[in-house]
């Protein structure tokens, strides 16, 4: 009661409570105009979270992430067109029922379905994320640089069909990671005697580049993003109550396993969606109405991917890595503050803990309250003509890479970032295992060295620590089971 106490104060007591309101308005903001992506405005925010107290800024960037996944499914419902990339599945059957002159009573279902999945989600941050930090304190340099191969592996499998793409940016996130001086032998590595190279390639303007800037040419050369019509139809503001409870077993089965997914480096909001979807389906009594108005499709589809949101930072918290590029932004704003996660982030700071956890729990309830009531006027954003977001955008980035440090350098660097993520869009090929390579490569190179050092340079140290094994042999199952599975694709379609 104590922890709860503590959490209600920091939050409605020194005004954390506005950073979670406003978050949560860009987040759905955000989400219901197609063409706009979380991470590209947390890349924008990212810089301003900064100069903010550290349970303020990650609440806002957690809002407007949290936010954005409500908010993906107004134009997936009304407009056939996801407003984030993870409500694809909830095109399947919101749109049809709209079309039927439902779309009130989808949004509805959505709303619910979202809140119940990120309500269960932040009950597993409650439950998990202190547990697993104390089993951190039995980690050494050995199992932490597992923990980071098991993460890296686990990002390129999860793209599945760009997986060798995926494994290239990893590689390529590695290299960059490495670029600076190398404190432990004191001399510069691939900088050319450049000196804004000394500090090596910083996140922040990378991201900015990537995935916000990037995104702003997407919008700017596309046509068909100028302008869009909607329309609300339909009666049941709050049909989605009864309807999540005349499909509890998909909704409970969908935010475990949402929850389970989160816990996964690179797997997140996309497995637990397909794996949910797919199970709604194969368990249902009507299977053929799904893909045309099945309401335990939507409520499978929004109640999977918004039970990610917070199970994402259990990693994070826990250990210090990062499950997605949003969850490595989150790390730099830590790591701004000297807040290093892990047992100590829990004893040594419990009032950004509790007040985490209540300001998770507001923030669901928040935009809850807030979609149920102000649908009707949030369809009004849909119509902002795509390139003026583009344009602004791209401004707003060159300046939130510049205002990190007021270098140049650094705009230049989101600059060129910009173009390579541009590039990689128009290929199809995934940016986020860059971000996440520039974040667990380090990690991976300085705990290999470490461990490596304390064992004369015997790799037999990985086998002999059963922590390490295990998380050796999980990456190596992982691997043999991911070839395995393709091999069997080819020989069907031979």
């Amino acid at each position: 009661m104590d922890l709860i106490a503590l959490g209600i104060h920091e939050v409605f007591g020194n005004g954390v409570i506005w950073a979670v309101i406003i978050g949560a308005l860009i987040g759905v903001t955000i989400g219901s105009i197609p063409g706009l992506e979380p991470a590209g405005v947390m890349a924008i925010l990212l810089p301003l979270t900064f100069t903010m107290e550290p349970l303020f800024g990650v609440t806002l960037l957690l809002g407007v992430y949290g936010g954005a996944w409500y908010g993906g499914a107004i134009p997936a419902i009304l407009m056939n067109t996801p407003g984030t990339p993870v409500a694809v599945l909830t095109t399947y059957d919101g749109y049809p029922m709209a079309q039927k002159g439902q779309g009130k009573k989808a949004l509805s279902i959505a709303y619910t379905s979202s809140f119940f999945g990120g309500m269960v989600s932040v009950l597993s941050l409650v439950f998990f994320a202190p547990t697993l930090s104390q089993v951190a304190t039995l980690f050494g340099s050995a199992e932490f640089a597992m923990l980071a191969l098991l993460g890296m592996v686990f990002v390129v499998l999860a793209h599945n069909k760009y997986a060798l793409e995926a494994a290239a940016m990893i590689g390529l996130g590695m290299f960059l990671g490495s670029i600076g001086i190398d404190r432990s032998f004191n001399s510069q590595v691939y900088t050319f005697d450049q000196s804004w190279l000394l500090a090596g390639v910083p996140l922040v303007p990378a991201v900015i580049g990537l995935f916000a800037m990037s995104q702003a040419y997407v919008l700017i050369s596309t046509k068909s993003g100028d302008s869009f019509k909607t329309k609300l139809e339909g009666s049941g503001r709050f049909d989605g109550i009864t309807v999540l409870l005349r499909n509890k077993v998909t909704a409970i089965r969908s935010a475990l396993l949402g929850v389970v997914m989160g816990l996964l480096p690179g797997v997140g909001e996309f497995g637990s969606q397909f794996f949910s979807y797919t199970l709604a389906q194969k368990f249902s009594k009507n299977p053929e109405e799904f893909g045309k108005g099945a309401e335990a499709g939507i409520v499978a589809s929004e109640t999977s991917n918004n039970a990610v949101t917070a199970s994402v930072l259990v990693p994070l918290l826990a250990f210090g890595i990062p499950a997605d590029a949003l969850m490595a932004m989150l790390l730099s704003v830590f790591m701004v503050h000297n807040y290093t996660p892990g047992p100590r982030l829990f004893t040594e700071h419990p009032e950004f803990i509790s007040g985490l956890y209540v300001a998770l729990f507001v923030m669901n309830i928040f935009i809850f309250l807030y979609l149920t009531f102000a649908t009707r006027f949030i369809v009004n954003i849909t119509r902002i003509r795509g390139r003026f977001i583009g344009a602004l955008i791209f401004v707003l980035g060159f300046l939130g890479a510049y205002s990190q440090n007021y270098q140049f350098s650094d705009a230049f660097i989101a600059l060129g970032f910009s173009v390579i993520g541009y590039v990689m869009k128009r290929n199809n090929v995934p940016a986020v295992p860059i971000i996440l390579g520039l974040v667990l490569g380090p990690v991976f190179l300085n705990r290999m060295r470490q461990a490596l050092g304390v064992s004369n340079g015997e790799f037999g140290i990985f086998i002999e620590r059963p922590i390490a094994l295990t998380l050796l042999t999980v990456t190596i199952l992982s691997i043999l089971v991911f070839i395995f599975s393709k091999m069997r694709e080819k020989h069907r379609v031979a």
